[in-house]
């Protein structure tokens, strides 16, 4: 069939707004007990909650269910990012759970079916200032261990942390003095594990003005009958290295993910002898972990008969089972090219259970037998007629390239050209193109299934999602590149892939435009400031001032984040006033539009309203737009609509094509 020929920006598409908003958000946290599958799912068309969705494991086909109805929210906001919210409880009429309320951040306990949830966290003195992530059930039943998070005084950085036990009956709803504190030796702590005899505890523990992907340290002890610690220690870990997971195998031994040779893979260590090394005969140059953005993400899963169920690779993922007898790694092929790390074993045998997705894959609670290859998808069944993936004609042709940038160094992306299964532009001219610039910035963006993606390519407008330098999938030394130099390393990275695709024919030079959130939003407001490569920008929920950023204008997880990619503060200061959009405004000549949540706690609003200040009465066209109710991230289907209608038509008036998005207004 002939295509026929539409300018690029304008083809028709019946990927609309609306439709990314209702798709946006994958299932998370998959869980499993006494033959059910349990998932977080987040819900944009009901204000943004999350619920919690079952299945059975041995009749997936039938479809599941929402166990935690409206308006209950399943989300817990230690770190501000999301972190794994909930517990299965064995019960009589099958799996109960303990899980954390968005509102007002309390641990409830619910019967699926029966009465409402029973909380068994007290009110906090501080609306939301006692928080609760990564729960675990202790040794004897009785109580849920987890990591509390204590907002202590009216400043972000004011905030304490413990390992504590909630008692399971409720007593501490109204007496606080029931919860017991088990472990309070580092500021920061993650991955509570209890050996399969509960005779010890391990966890992983950091300090500022280290991050997780930075250093961290695996520590352990003894646990008394009584459920208290004695005899901890460091196990392994320590400066530059960055353990990331932990996980018993025996009552003796310890599997965890760290890069002590330049990439996350699997190790072990003895407890009785303090003997450690890696569980394979050699350190794979792929990664086996991530950074630990989000408490409870899990990597490798350690199953009962001693292998170890592992996500692995670089640009794409894989599932694999390790043998460590024999140090040999098998590869499970289900045809998904991301795992996300949401890795759990099923119960006594060769199942796990994990989060994974493909280009042309929408994001899925999966199923695998490790040993037959079996596979099942939990939260998206296929049906016996054969389920077409939605808007499978639509959907861009990802490809990974790595770019040359500059002294040489290579420069990772992954590019989704136009496509449109009846439409091309015109020949004489190349499409446009968006650079994404992801969050973090020590973060990543696998090739997955994505229809904010596709709501552009199948319009005729090409992305270019840049793995710039900091990004994480490629080594220690490949995040470190951004050590001292986050404004520039990452600035620079997006140029090169904007004008790479430029001067190759495959973008035009005249039609480039940059957008991101959070992290990426600080380096789509540099590139405009420091660059002139990009005619427009969409700017999403952004760091824009340093110096605000480094004192006190940020969550206390990120506090001094900026030590290790700007430098030491207040040493530096000039270097953080330099590299900060909001003192060079005056530099700032293209299109922009600027998207915020008011009530975000991660990069606030004061940040833009200082920085339009200093854009007033320039003549910059740009346009302001604020979200009531929404924090870091947009979540409601509403504000997700608004931003992408908002963001098109930026392109529409700066490039030049008509479409159907909603006019924004660009004010001067």
């Amino acid at each position: 069939m002939t295509k026929r020929v539409v300018p690029y920006g304008a083809w028709p598409s019946p990927i609309d707004a609306e439709t990314v908003a209702a798709d946006d958000g994958l299932p998370s946290w998959p869980t499993a007990l006494a033959g059910q599958v349990w998932w977080a799912e987040p819900r944009p068309r009901e204000g943004g909650r999350v619920a919690l969705c079952r299945t059975r494991l041995d009749a997936p086909d039938h479809g599941s269910e929402t166990v935690l109805p409206a308006p209950w929210n399943a989300r817990s906001r230690v770190h501000e990012y999301s972190s794994r919210c909930y517990v299965l409880l064995p019960g009589s009429a099958g799996p109960a759970v303990v899980f954390s309320e968005f509102s007002d951040q309390r641990l409830y306990r619910y019967e699926p079916g029966g009465a409402a949830p029973l909380p068994l966290t007290p009110e906090p003195a501080l609306p939301s200032g006692e928080r609760y992530a990564e729960p675990i059930i202790s040794p004897d039943g009785g109580e849920v261990w987890c990591v509390r998070e204590s907002h202590i005084g009216p400043a972000p950085t004011d905030v304490v942390r413990a390992i504590v036990a909630v008692p399971l009956d409720g007593a501490a709803a109204t007496d606080p003095d029931a919860i017991r504190e088990i472990v309070t030796d580092r500021h920061f702590l993650a991955c509570p594990r209890v050996s399969p005899t509960g005779g010890h505890l391990s966890w992983i523990g950091w300090d500022h003005p280290n991050m997780p992907w930075d250093a961290t340290e695996l520590r352990a002890g003894a646990l008394t009958a009584e459920g208290r610690l004695e005899g901890t220690h460091t196990v392994a870990g320590g400066p530059d290295e960055a353990i990331v997971q932990a996980e018993w195998l025996d009552a003796d031994t310890l599997c965890y993910i760290s890069d002590p040779g330049g990439w996350w893979n699997l190790h072990r260590v003895r407890l009785s002898t303090g003997e450690r090394g890696p569980l394979e005969p050699y350190l794979r140059t792929e990664e086996c972990g991530g950074p630990l953005w989000q408490l409870g993400s899990t990597w490798c899963a350690a199953l009962a008969d001693g292998r170890i169920a592992t996500i692995h690779g670089t640009a794409t993922t894989s599932l694999g089972v390790l043998d460590p007898a024999s140090g040999v790694m098998r590869d499970v092929d289900t045809g998904h090219t991301a795992w996300l790390p949401r890795l759990t074993p099923i119960g006594a045998g060769a199942w796990v259970v994990g989060l994974a997705a493909g280009p042309t894959i929408p994001g899925e609670v999966v199923a695998v037998d490790l040993d037959s290859g079996q596979w099942r998808s939990l939260s998206r069944p296929r049906d016996t007629t054969g389920e077409k993936v939605p808007f499978a004609a639509f959907l861009p042709r990802p490809q990974a390239e790595v770019f040359t940038g500059q002294n040489g160094v290579s420069v990772h992306a992954n590019l989704y050209p136009p496509h449109h299964p009846e439409v091309t532009g015109p020949a004489e001219t190349p499409p446009p193109y968006v650079i994404f610039v992801h969050g973090g910035p020590t973060g990543h963006s696998p090739m997955l299934y994505d229809l904010e993606i596709a709501y552009f390519t199948s319009r005729g407008i090409g992305v270019a999602d840049v793995e710039y330098g900091g990004s994480t999938g490629y080594g220690r030394a490949y995040r470190e590149r951004l050590r001292g130099n986050w404004g520039v390393v990452d600035v620079a990275d997006c140029v090169t892939v904007a004008r790479s695709l430029a001067e190759t024919g495959r973008a035009d030079p005249d039609r480039l435009a940059i957008r991101g959130g959070s992290a990426g939003g600080w380096t789509a407001a540099a590139a405009l400031a420091f660059t002139d490569t990009f005619r427009c920008a969409a700017i999403r929920f952004p760091i824009l001032d340093l110096v605000g950023w480094r004192t006190g204008e940020t969550h206390d997880f990120e506090s001094q984040y900026l030590e290790s990619i700007v430098g030491p503060w207040p040493q530096q200061h000039r270097r953080y006033e330099e590299r900060s959009p909001i003192n060079h405004a005056d530099r700032v000549s293209a299109p922009f539009v600027l998207l915020q949540g008011l009530d975000d706690p991660i990069c606030p609003p004061a940040q833009c309203e200082r920085f339009l200040e200093r854009v007033a009465g320039r003549e910059v066209a740009h346009a302001y737009l604020t979200f009531e109710g929404e924090q870091h991230g947009f979540r409601r289907a509403a504000t997700m609509v608004t931003a992408l209608h908002a963001e098109l038509s930026l392109y529409a008036q700066v490039f030049g094509f008509d479409t159907d998005a909603p006019p924004v207004r660009l004010q001067h």
